[in-house]
């Protein structure tokens, strides 16, 4: 399960041009010294946003806040199955997500 579901995790990361997957057991995204989002041993994907977003998608999406490694992860919120059905979705989520981090003060 893990790698069939991480081949989609890297599906969705492909669909976005301005950044492109990292890490080889712990795969994330990264830009502007932010991970914004993060594919877990659990077989879950996480994206962050800031707080109010975070908040506005957990309740549009019916969805929760991602955990990772037992940790709960600030501003991420899990990618449901039934977000991942239509992946031009989530990928467009992702780009909002690579906005936001790079309008953060560089870490």
């Amino acid at each position: 399960m893990w790698n069939e579901k991480l081949q989609i995790y890297d599906a969705l990361v492909a669909k976005c041009e301005r950044f492109n997957r990292k890490g080889k057991t712990m795969p994330y995204t990264s830009a502007n010294g932010y991970m914004f989002s993060l594919y877990n041993k659990a077989s879950e994907i996480g994206i962050r946003f800031s707080k109010e977003v975070q908040k506005k998608y957990m309740e549009e999406y019916n969805t929760a806040i991602y955990k990772s490694y037992n940790a709960v992860m600030q501003g991420y919120i899990l990618i449901t199955e039934e977000m991942l059905a239509d992946l031009n979705n989530v990928a467009k989520l992702l780009d909002e997500n690579y906005d936001y981090v790079m309008s953060l003060e560089p870490k």
